[in-house]
Order: C-alpha cells, then structure tokens, then sequence
C-alpha cells in the first residue's frame, strides 16, 4: 500500500503503482494521465475502489471532483466489483433490431441474474452495453476481452456451457 496526502490508501500491486508512475510521466500536465491512471487501477482492482477518486486526485494533485467527473462520465469505469467472467451485450441498433435484447435475456436466464448484476456464485456479470463496433454481425457478445458475433439464443447457451465448463474446471 502507498500513502499519499492525508489518508488515502490504495492496496495496488507494485507493477501497477510503477505502471502509474510512468503513465504521469508522458505527459506534460499531471491531470492528462487520469484516464491511464484510472484504467491500471481499474485493471489492478478489477474495478474502482471509493478511494481511488482520492488517491489519484492526490497523486495528480487535483481535486477530487476532476476524478469524479471522468470516473462518472465515462461508462467502461466500473465502480463496483464484477463477476469473475465479464458478458457485454450490445444494445445499441442494429444488435437491437436482430435480437440483442433476447441474447441478454437468455444470458440473464442461464445464469439466474438481471443485467447490470453479479451472479450469485460471483461468477457473472451481465451488462448491456452501446456499441461493440460489429454493427455488421449483430447480434455481438463480449465476453471478458473475446467477441461473439451473430449471438442468438442458441449461441448464448453454448456461450453460457463453456463458461459453467471453465468455472467446473478452476474448482
């Protein structure tokens, strides 16, 4: 752990506090790292912690609400921890219009949760999410960093197999 002005403790690997440290140092102005700072807390974490708009506003030397802004405002942020498995359904038109809302709601029956939700076994997350940038293959599924496109229900299912496989397999 590293302390900064005042009391603001984050419990970040090395590697990261050493990620961090360089991404500040690219930049002319402290203030234009936030979003790499943001993002190697975030992908340290798994999310952002309530300290980290503290913790890097000092490291920055800004105020606090400058953090807030930007944790706020931009929707890939995470403010709460996710399941250990992260599914991403585009909502956005064209998976719309070719049945992302019924990709979403299998997603949400196979693994007995709603949307914005973790799983009870802290398994999965499920979000809807704007675009994917697959218009051309909607209906598009992100799971963790792996794209699937053309994801109707039946694909949903062998999606939602595999991971239940890959969960078995780590007990």
């Amino acid at each position: 752990m590293r302390r900064l002005r005042g009391n603001f403790l984050m419990n970040l690997k090395p590697e990261t506090l050493q990620q961090i440290d360089e991404a500040i140092t690219r930049y002319p102005v402290k203030r234009s790292a936030i979003l790499m700072v943001l993002h190697a807390i975030q992908e340290d974490r798994g999310y952002l912690p309530p300290e980290t708009v503290e913790w890097v506003a000092a490291k920055l030397e800004l105020p606090p609400i400058n953090v807030y802004e930007v944790v706020t405002f931009y929707p890939m942020f995470r403010r709460k921890p996710i399941g250990r498995r992260h599914i991403k359904v585009c909502r956005t038109l064209s998976c719309a219009l070719l049945g992302g809302y019924k990709t979403c709601e299998t997603f949400e029956r196979e693994f007995n949760t709603r949307r914005g939700e973790t799983s009870a076994d802290g398994e999965v997350t499920i979000e809807f999410v704007e675009c994917l940038a697959s218009c051309g293959t909607a209906p598009v599924v992100m799971v963790d960093d792996t794209l699937h496109e053309n994801v109707d229900s039946a694909k949903a299912r062998q999606i939602a197999e595999l991971i239940r496989q890959e969960a078995a397999g780590r007990t």
